[in-house]
């Protein structure tokens, strides 16, 4: 049977449009549909966006510190509509770049929604059909919010971006990554910013003493935390919104964002039609080489629910291409992946976290935490972490934690040495980096406890 394409790809986010590229350019006639904005979450919605309001709200510290050392600084208020222009702008320039990513390697894009008709065949919104040797879907995942009253009129990550202005107050509901990096964002440019996570403590699954600090942190740079505390419904009032929470308290706030979890992105797609399994969230069901129940099915990315960062959804892409393509059998390695949170204080992690190893086997913690020299010398009470879990059996260390700024710098060059199976002595014979914060990841020779 002949084929209008070898490869069909559904989804131009960062993993779709890095495997049509890799395929295109290794002789393959590729096809990829695109309903939005190229990119995906990550250039459009997600990390890219966050990334850079993350460095605006870090500047009112920046400048308070300057004023300590020394520097005579002016600064006026916040230009909301200003750096949001200049952001669309950048979004706009970087989907222009992914267009002739996918142009110069040959790839023929459709700026239409498409969904799978069978095995082989999906169907564009504007009616036309498609056959494909191969379909890859890559279509990402979507921001969900409570079924609960009111919640239609809440914003969500999707939204925050474009707002015409920033609210004076907001409520934020969650204690995940993002629920927690956006409280710190707005906080930071001059928000009055509260936080409701139904949980014990923010940031679940991840190492409970760095969690605890950054916890700490927030609520000591202005974020209003309430742990234990849910919302029960939102009403809408003049200037904003009514909520009330289990906590029997009942407030007002001009916005409300969930940051609930998002869901893979399958709804519509034809696949359950197509004979492709679905997990219980709706995630696209895969082997280790990202093949569905059907053969010439794949999926890669969040769709999958496997490991929900664009960088994996790229590695995905890749080992797609090399196992399809390349005839090279390849399954994605999703172990010991390094990991940054852009909290305020910011995060980095990659391996085992204390909790995980301790029922795994018999370890070592090697932990400090202390102010650094840039704002202790301005007499800021910032606390930093550095933390290391070592298995007692082979020395090998399991998992290093940093609660730093710049924690996530440093953590992509930890990640090397833990990926590579490094030991504590490896770390112990490597020369420290002084006068830094990260040379105390060498420098800690006794263990602050054992379990």
């Amino acid at each position: 049977m002949a084929f209008d394409y070898d490869l069909f790809v559904i989804g131009g986010g960062s993993g779709g449009v890095r495997a049509a590229r890799v395929a295109a350019q290794g002789g393959a006639k590729v096809g990829l549909a695109e309903e939005d904005k190229y990119g995906g979450t990550c250039v459009q919605r997600g990390c890219v966006p966050k990334k850079l309001m993350v460095f605006a709200s870090e500047f009112p510290g920046a400048i308070e510190d300057a004023q300590e050392y020394g520097w005579t600084v002016h600064a006026g208020g916040f230009d909301w509509p200003g750096f949001r222009g200049k952001l669309e702008a950048e979004l706009q320039r970087l989907e222009g770049v992914y267009r002739n990513i996918l142009g110069n390697a040959g790839v023929e894009t459709y700026d239409a929604r498409a969904v799978l008709a069978d095995a082989h065949t999906v169907e564009l919104s504007t009616g036309e059909k498609i056959t494909a040797k191969h379909i890859l879907v890559a279509t990402g995942g979507w921001p969900v919010k409570p079924d609960m009253p009111g919640c239609e009129h809440a914003i969500t990550s999707n939204e925050i971006f474009h707002l015409d202005d920033l609210p004076k107050s907001i409520l934020i509901v969650g204690g995940g990554y993002i629920a927690c990096e956006f409280a710190g964002i707005l906080n930071g440019l001059g928000v009055e910013v509260t936080q409701y996570y139904r949980g014990a403590q923010i940031l679940r699954g991840f190492d409970e003493e760095a969690r605890g600090l950054i916890s700490e942190e927030m609520i000591q740079n202005g974020v209003d935390l309430h742990l234990g505390t849910n919302i029960i419904e939102m009403a809408e009032i003049e200037g904003g919104f009514r909520v009330k929470s289990t906590n029997g308290d009942e407030r007002e706030f001009e916005q409300v964002m969930f940051a609930t979890g998002r869901a893979p992105n399958t709804d519509g797609l034809g696949l359950e039609e197509a004979g492709v399994k679905l997990g219980r969230k709706g995630e696209i069901m895969v082997d280790e080489y990202s093949q569905t129940s059907v053969p010439s099915i794949y999926a890669i990315g969040d769709v999958t629910d496997r490991v929900n960062l664009t960088p994996v959804a790229i590695r995905e892409g890749m080992a797609f291409v090399e196992t399809v393509f390349n005839g090279n059998p390849t399954p994605v390695d999703h172990a010991l992946i390094p990991t940054a949170i852009f909290t305020q204080p910011e995060m980095g992690t990659v391996g085992l976290n204390e909790e995980q190893a301790r029922e795994q086997e018999e370890i070592e913690v090697y932990a400090t935490s202390f102010r650094p020299m840039q704002t202790a010398f301005v007499g800021r009470p910032d606390r930093v972490l550095m933390k290391l879990i070592v298995s007692k059996a082979n020395r090998k260390v399991l998992g290093c934690h940093i609660v730093a700024p710049g924690a996530g710098e440093m953590i992509q060059l930890a990640g090397i040495a833990v990926k590579m199976g490094a030991t504590k002595e490896d770390f112990d014979r490597t020369v420290a980096v002084h006068p830094t914060m990260s040379e105390e990841i060498v420098t800690m020779r006794e263990p602050a406890r054992t379990a």
